[in-house]
């Protein structure tokens, strides 16, 4: 189900316990199966809609977060950042990447939480016994290469290469590794040294699906990397093909999902998420339409 804010103000489900997922454009998400199932599955009274929301309904959005029939969002492109002023309180997972994805209500208070480093990290835990922690190449510099970032961190990398269209003025700072800012033409000088590249544009999104970070006459820079794209829908992009192509490791979006939802569920519920009947039933939806 996606509606409009006012579509959603004027339905039945307005009146009931519910949840949302946050963004524009919002069709394409699986948030609403994934966590409807998990709420069918606790049998919890409370619906999950996909929200389509426009910028100029923020302030109308934040007065119905008040209501106590909204228990918790999650929030996608392009509202991570600026939903950062619509929670009372940030939760320190938040506060240092400087983006939210989760808004849970407790005690009547809005709190803002990032599960995208948890999401991002669970993944690439097959990848860690050989995976060199010299450079990294990101694509994108929004509110999904923030957590990016941070996990990369994390894992100890030396340094992170963000490629941008607009790259002059553009400042990333980071306390554990050395930042360069780049953009589409040169970040090919700096794959040799990298082990992992990360699409954290929209690029390849349905329904946009032939689109890619990387032009083809690039990818045998591709070559031996870790491609990881965070975009799940559809589960093979542009930017994977090419991956495979060239026969570099690869991963979609969808278990970062996956993990990300789970933290957020455990958030907003205090229980566990049903992961492998999650990714049974997102599985089983993506290739089937």
């Amino acid at each position: 189900m996606v509606y409009t804010l006012e579509e959603f103000q004027k339905s039945e489900y307005s009146k009931r316990p519910h949840y949302f997922v946050v963004g524009n454009p919002v069709s394409h998400s699986l948030s609403p199966l994934m966590h409807q199932t998990a709420l069918d599955h606790f049998q919890f009274d409370a619906t999950y809609i996909a929200l389509n929301l426009r910028q100029a309904e923020i302030s109308t959005f934040a007065a119905w977060c008040n209501r106590d029939e909204f228990l918790g969002c999650n929030i996608t492109i392009p509202f991570k950042n600026m939903l950062l002023d619509l929670v009372d309180v940030i939760d320190p997972s938040a506060d240092e990447i400087g983006a939210i994805n989760t808004i849970a209500k407790k005690n009547g208070k809005l709190t803002g939480y990032n599960t995208d480093v948890y999401g991002f990290l669970k993944p690439l835990e097959k990848f860690l016994d050989t995976l060199e922690l010299s450079r990294a190449i990101i694509f994108g510099t929004g509110g999904s290469s923030k957590a990016v970032k941070k996990g990369l961190e994390k894992l100890g990398f030396d340094e992170l290469v963000f490629v941008t269209r607009n790259p002059v003025g553009k400042e990333i700072n980071s306390d554990y590794a050395t930042v360069y800012v780049c953009d589409y033409l040169l970040w090919t000088d700096y794959a040799p040294e990298a082990s992992i590249i990360v699409n954290s544009t929209p690029l390849g999104m349905s329904p946009q699906t032939g689109n890619s970070p990387v032009q083809w006459k690039d990818v045998s820079h591709l070559r031996e990397k870790v491609c990881y794209d965070l975009v799940y829908n559809p589960p093979e992009t542009e930017f994977l093909k090419q991956a495979s192509h060239s026969g570099s490791h690869y991963l979609n979006g969808l278990d970062m999902l996956i993990y990300q939802g789970s933290r957020s569920f455990n958030i907003w519920t205090g229980n566990e998420f049903p992961v492998k009947l999650i990714r049974k039933k997102l599985k089983n939806h993506i290739y089937r339409v």
